[in-house]
């Protein structure tokens, strides 16, 4: 089955096609249908972004496409950066300009329980006559007071995993994907699949 992922991001692509090494089926990217129209993601919830992306990218290619939506929940933040986690820092803002603005607005945090996060990712998978099925994972930890590891994208090297003392940015591909919020996802959608006649 050829399944198209509604994302140019190669580092997310190469995270999704590890969990399914071996199996029959062939991931494509965006890159591969330079026509597709961008989707805008203005849903309120990862759910709303990711289904929209999904049912949008499959209808376009003709093909099942998976996509999804995620991001940083912060406590001390009221839930920021929530849906806005890859431009909290701006439209056009990269991984290091969003870590950075999240360490500033996290200052005056200095107590663990006050930098207690969590990653969401909701992962879509939609095939095109529209039929849509969503599987939602997460993992708490804390946010860094400093970027730790090279490992990894976005705010991995501020994110401790709960009863880890690395980032996820300090962790092997491996480690990560057992532990993360879009490793759990994809488990969800892996065993969709795989069940699928």
């Amino acid at each position: 089955m050829t399944i198209v992922l509604a994302t140019t991001n190669r580092k997310k692509a190469e995270e999704m096609k590890r969990m399914f090494a071996g199996h029959d089926f062939n991931f494509v990217t965006l890159n591969s249908f330079p026509g597709c129209p961008e989707v805008v993601e203005d849903g309120k919830t990862f759910r709303a972004n990711a289904a929209k992306k999904a049912r949008a990218v499959s209808k376009f290619t003709g093909l099942p496409a998976v996509a999804d939506d995620s991001g940083l929940e912060v406590a001390a933040l009221g839930g920021a950066p929530g849906i806005f986690s890859a431009r909290y820092a701006g439209e056009n803002a990269n991984d290091s300009e969003n870590v950075k603005k999240l360490l500033r607005d996290m200052r005056p945090v200095t107590d663990n329980k006050g930098r207690e996060a969590r990653f969401v990712c909701c992962i879509a998978f939609a095939v095109p006559d529209g039929k849509l099925k969503t599987f939602t994972g997460h993992i708490k930890g804390t946010i860094g007071k400093a970027p730790k590891g090279f490992n990894g994208f976005g705010y991995d090297p501020v994110f401790y995993p709960e009863g880890c003392d690395k980032t996820f940015a300090e962790m092997t591909d491996q480690e990560k994907d057992g532990l993360s919020h879009r490793g759990r996802a994809m488990k969800k959608l892996y065993r969709y699949l795989m069940n699928i006649p």
